[in-house]
C-alpha cells in the first residue's frame, strides 16, 4: 500500500472533525471500523490517527478509542512545516502578499542570531499572509546574504518561500528554533491585521538552519488572535520544555557556538 495513503485517511478524518461531524468530546470509530471503511490495514490507520494526535484534534485514554479534543487550529512542533504546509493539512486555503523587500545592514539582534558581524547585508522581507482570504499573519524575515538572491527572484503572492528555495535553489531548512511570546500591535500590523492598535498578537521568532547548521532566516512572525494554537509533545522520559526570562536560543548540530542571548529547540516554520 502507498505510504501516502495515511495521510489520505488523516485528512478525510482531519476535515470530518473540523467539520463538527466528530464534536469535541465524541470517540471515533474503532480501528477496525476505520480500516474497513478505508480498506486499509490497522497499522496504516493507526499511522493516520497517530498524526492527527500529534496535532492535538485527538487523544486517547489508555485502552480507550481515540477522542476528539479539539477543532480549533493547532499547529505542531512534531514537524518542520511550512505555514502553507500546515494551513493544508487543516484543509485551509494559505495566501500570502510579500509587502516590501529590502537589503539593509543587519541590526545587532540580527547579525547575533544569524552569526554575521553586524552591518552586513540581510535581505529584510514582509509579508503578509492570509487564511481563506482573511489576514492572519504579519512576517517579517532577515535573510542571510547567501539565502538573498533566491528570495528576491520570488513573486511576490509566492505561497511558501520556504518550499520554493528548497525546490528553486536547493536550500532546504532541517532544524528550526523557536521563541513563542506576546506583543501588543503596532500601527502597521493593526492595519495589516484589521485589528485595533495595542490588540494582543501571539509572536513566534525562530530561526532555521540547513543539515549542516548554516543559518538561513531568522523572523518575526506575529499572529492575529484567536486564528492559530501552537502544539508541543512532552513526556517526563524526555527533555523537560526549557522556561526562561528572556530569549535563548542554543544552535543546531554542526552549528557551531551559541549567539549571546539565544530558546529551546523545537519545530516548525512559518514561511
Amino acid at each position: 500500500m502507498p505510504s501516502s495513503r495515511y495521510l489520505e485517511i488523516a485528512e478525510a478524518l482531519r476535515q470530518a472533525i473540523l467539520a463538527g461531524e466528530h464534536p469535541v468530546g465524541a470517540r471515533l470509530p474503532s480501528e477496525s471500523d476505520l480500516a474497513a471503511r478505508w480498506s486499509a490495514s490497522r497499522g496504516t490507520v493507526r499511522q493516520a490517527v497517530g498524526l492527527l494526535a500529534q496535532e492535538g484534534l485527538i487523544g486517547s485514554r489508555q485502552g480507550a478509542r481515540r477522542v476528539v479534543l479539539r477543532q480549533e487550529l493547532r499547529h505542531s512542533f512534531q514537524q518542520l512545516n511550512s505555514f502553507a504546509q500546515w494551513a493544508h493539512a487543516m484543509g485551509r486555503e494559505p495566501s500570502s502578499l510579500i509587502l516590501s523587500r529590502v537589503t539593509r545592514p543587519a541590526n545587532p539582534e540580527e547579525a547575533s542570531r544569524l552569526g554575521t558581524t553586524p552591518g552586513a547585508e540581510v535581505l529584510h522581507v514582509l509579508r503578509l499572509r492570509r487564511l481563506d482570504g482573511e489576514p492572519v499573519l504579519v512576517e517579517r524575515t532577515a535573510y542571510t546574504d547567501w539565502v538573498a538572491p533566491a528570495v528576491r527572484e520570488l513573486p511576490d503572492d509566492c505561497v511558501s518561500i520556504m518550499n520554493s528555495i528548497a525546490e528553486n535553489a536547493g536550500i532546504v531548512a532541517h532544524y528550526g528554533e523557536h521563541l513563542i511570546d506576546a506583543v501588543a500591535a503596532g500601527s502597521e500590523d493593526a492595519r495589516l491585521l484589521r485589528v485595533r492598535r495595542g490588540s494582543p498578537l501571539l509572536r513566534q521568532r525562530y530561526l532555521t538552519y540547513t543539515a549542516s547548521g548554516r543559518t538561513i532566516e531568522w523572523t518575526d512572525d506575529r499572529y492575529r488572535a484567536g486564528t492559530v494554537a501552537f502544539s508541543v509533545s512532552n513526556s517526563a522520559a524526555a527533555a523537560p520544555l526549557a522556561r526562561t526570562a528572556g530569549p535563548d536560543m542554543t544552535p543546531p548540530p554542526g552549528a557551531g557556538s551559541p549567539s549571546p542571548g539565544a530558546g529551546s529547540p523545537s519545530s516548525a516554520t512559518g514561511s
